[in-house]
């Protein structure tokens, strides 16, 4: 009878699938929301610069990407495994 548990490797990795997916959705929501808000119909004499940026620019680009790069180094890094993918096989040549 075939076993009903799922493969552990498949777990791990739908999990980091799910944490990778949550990572970009927070960063796409944000960078939208923020260059919507700021970014369209702005007059442009309330224009602020930041670290050479326009404002809406480092707020919902530069930040979000900065900080999705260091979230995902972090989980990368710390929190994701390596994961034994069972024996390997001796490759057998027939001469």
């Amino acid at each position: 009878m075939p076993s009903t548990q799922e493969d552990p490797l498949l777990t791990s990795a739908r999990r980091e699938m799910i944490v990778t997916l949550c990572i970009w959705l927070i960063a796409m929501i944000w960078t939208i929301g923020v260059s919507v808000t700021w970014g369209y119909g702005r007059d442009p004499a309330t224009l602020k610069y930041v670290l050479g940026f326009p404002d809406w620019i480092f707020w919902g680009v530069i930040v979000p990407w900065a900080t999705s790069t260091v979230v995902s180094a972090v989980f990368a890094m710390g929190f994701m495994q390596d994961a034994p993918l069972g024996d390997e096989e001796e490759l057998r040549v027939d001469s």
